[in-house]
């Protein structure tokens, strides 16, 4: 009874130990951060894509996570940006995942391609280039109305799941 007594007081000190001293440590100096003192510009995307609205929901989507995540303004012109984002929708495609007992779409997926690159201020070789991907499901209805505003508020969503990835690859790169 000792002895087991003794075994879980080890146990839980090895375990205790085990935890304090596990190493996790951030990888990169907060030097690669985005900074809330740099501006952004983000012009309109080249929209390849059969969306007619993909410019304007990706520019408010860069400028919002950008904003939120890194307290980055926005610059009134590409001379006066720190930080510049050019873009190019490449697809936007959307097809339906789930059906329901009839045989009828029940859930959508939105999928958006965009190719990026981003430059600082007075650089001439972009400080990250590549394509990202983001993804939405949104619900699938009999009302064209309702549908059409789901689909929107997925793409909206993919967005910014868009932006959030190229914050990521661009602090990334530093």
């Amino acid at each position: 009874m000792v002895f087991f007594r003794w075994l879980r007081a080890f146990l839980l000190g090895l375990l205790l130990l085990a935890v304090a001293g596990c190493g996790y440590h951030f990888t990169q100096a907060q030097s690669g951060r985005i900074g809330s003192a740099q501006k952004i510009w983000v012009p309109f995307f080249n929209n390849e894509s059969i969306s007619p609205t993909a410019q304007t929901v990706l520019r408010r989507a860069f400028y919002d996570e950008f904003h939120a995540l890194r307290g980055l303004a926005p610059a009134d012109s590409a001379l006066n940006a720190d930080l510049a984002v050019k873009g190019r929708v490449i697809s936007y495609s959307s097809k339906a995942v789930a059906f329901n007992a009839l045989d009828q779409a029940r859930l959508y997926l939105l999928t958006v391609v965009v190719e990026l690159e981003i430059t600082g201020k007075g650089e001439v070789v972009p400080l990250w280039k590549g394509q990202l991907q983001g993804a939405q499901q949104f619900p699938a209805n009999s009302d064209l109305a309702l549908q059409r505003n789901s689909e929107e508020q997925a793409f909206a969503a993919a967005a910014r799941i868009i932006a959030h990835k190229c914050i990521s690859a661009l602090e990334e790169s530093y």
